[in-house]
């Protein structure tokens, strides 16, 4: 059930607010070999939110640039750009556009479409206030944390091995977490 009045969020300002890189990640986590998980992130991203008078009318538009792909093995992020995975030369960003804002039971969801490697699919992001204050240099902001889970599959990301043990070196869900600072445009 959709609640269509918002309660009261303290510090909340509408506008437009960019991402501050500097205090933001954008990262990913999959199955690997069945036993553990790998973690990435990308280290070149960019998000702008509009935030509206009433916050189910706000809007996130968000870019991470492929080429940019981290996780902490040179090799690994090589083959991650081929196109075996991402082809980061014919994609090259991921990119993420809201189509709503929910509030179901008190909880934020962001529906949007995303899109990787050409392939645009419905995602939802559920989205954690951290709240709202002023930092030491005059900005206003907003922190928050948001989560999806993607099949990744779905987007053409099909590149797998199976394993002497059984199983495969890879499992197809993927997990986005955004840790986001943003600062309110003046």
């Amino acid at each position: 059930m959709n609640d269509t009045t918002i309660t009261n969020i303290p510090g909340y300002k509408a506008g437009t607010w960019t991402i501050d890189k500097a205090h933001s990640a954008v990262g990913f986590s999959i199955r690997h070999i069945m036993i553990s998980k790998v973690k990435g992130t990308f280290d070149d991203f960019d998000a702008t939110f509009v935030t509206g008078e009433n916050p189910l009318d706000s809007v996130v538009t968000a870019s991470a640039q492929v080429v940019s792909i981290n996780t902490n093995d040179a090799a690994r992020d090589g083959h991650l750009r081929t196109g075996d995975f991402f082809d980061a030369e014919t994609y090259p960003t991921i990119d993420f556009v809201s189509t709503g804002v929910r509030q179901v039971k008190g909880e934020f969801l962001i529906d949007g479409n995303l899109t990787i490697k050409g392939v645009s699919k419905p995602a939802t992001f559920e989205f954690e206030f951290g709240g709202f204050g002023g930092d030491p240099y005059g900005n206003y902001k907003f922190g928050a944390t948001a989560t999806t889970q993607v099949a990744r599959e779905d987007f053409g990301l099909t590149y797998n091995a199976a394993l002497e043990t059984g199983g495969v070196l890879l499992g197809d869900k993927v997990t986005i977490t955004l840790e986001l600072q943003a600062a309110l445009n003046v």
